[in-house]
């Protein structure tokens, strides 16, 4: 158990974040007594594991007693303590309301991106869904379209912005299309944002664009988190 925890140690430090589909990654959901092993190897070093069921992947974070010490010295960590500008993480949250709530809804519900309409008497028992089957994509143009004119202009939004966030993990850009990358759902806190979007300011400026944010289920599905 030693090597493996030294090993998955080294990949998630290496890599930031694994799919909950890997090997070690899935001893470390399901045994107990490994994944205490595991937390505390990163205790102590003032890292955490951040599990989400509903994300794909799991990820590192800095465990809350090192925030302080790691990064308050300048204050910049306030906003961010990955270095990004308030506009990169104004368009983050945009893409994190369309992309990440209403796949929970879809996972709350059990019912994939393409349904057939047929409905199992049992289907609030299927396995959660992940994934592409239910994280939908957007185009970016249409995004470029609604949002670039109060961010500054399209091509800042695309090589400042868009490429900021690809890069680090929050989202994938392929064929015209934004897609989930393995970070987004793991390291945004849905309990935190999705009633202040959903009933907030930002809820009101997506809807004004053609994007309503998808209705919270009156369960917090958070609670498994």
């Amino acid at each position: 158990m030693e090597q493996q925890i030294r090993t998955l140690t080294a990949r998630l430090l290496a890599s930031r974040s694994l799919p909950r589909t890997d090997p070690q990654v899935r001893r470390a959901l399901v045994d107990e007594t490994f994944r205490a092993e595991l937390e505390a190897r990163l205790a102590g070093v003032g890292l955490q594991l951040i599990d989400n069921p509903y994300a794909e992947h799991v990820a590192l974070a800095l465990a809350d007693d090192v925030h302080e010490p790691v990064f308050g010295a300048t204050r910049e960590y306030a906003a961010s303590n990955i270095g990004l500008t308030r506009d990169q993480i104004a368009l983050l949250v945009i893409i994190w309301a369309l992309i990440v709530l209403p796949k929970r809804e879809r996972q709350i519900n059990r019912q994939k991106l393409i349904d057939d309409g047929q409905h199992d008497m049992f289907d609030k028992e299927a396995p959660l869904p992940l994934g592409e089957e239910v994280a939908g994509s957007l185009s970016e143009a249409s995004l470029l379209a609604d949002f670039a004119p109060v961010l500054g202009h399209k091509t800042y939004v695309q090589g400042k912005l868009l490429s900021r966030l690809a890069q680090l993990g929050f989202i994938e850009r392929r064929g015209g299309l934004i897609f989930e990358g393995p970070l987004l759902d793991v390291l945004l806190d849905y309990r935190l944002l999705a009633d202040r979007i959903i009933h907030g300011t930002l809820g009101d400026v997506l809807a004004q664009a053609g994007h309503r944010p998808a209705g919270q289920d009156a369960d917090d599905p958070e609670d498994l988190r």
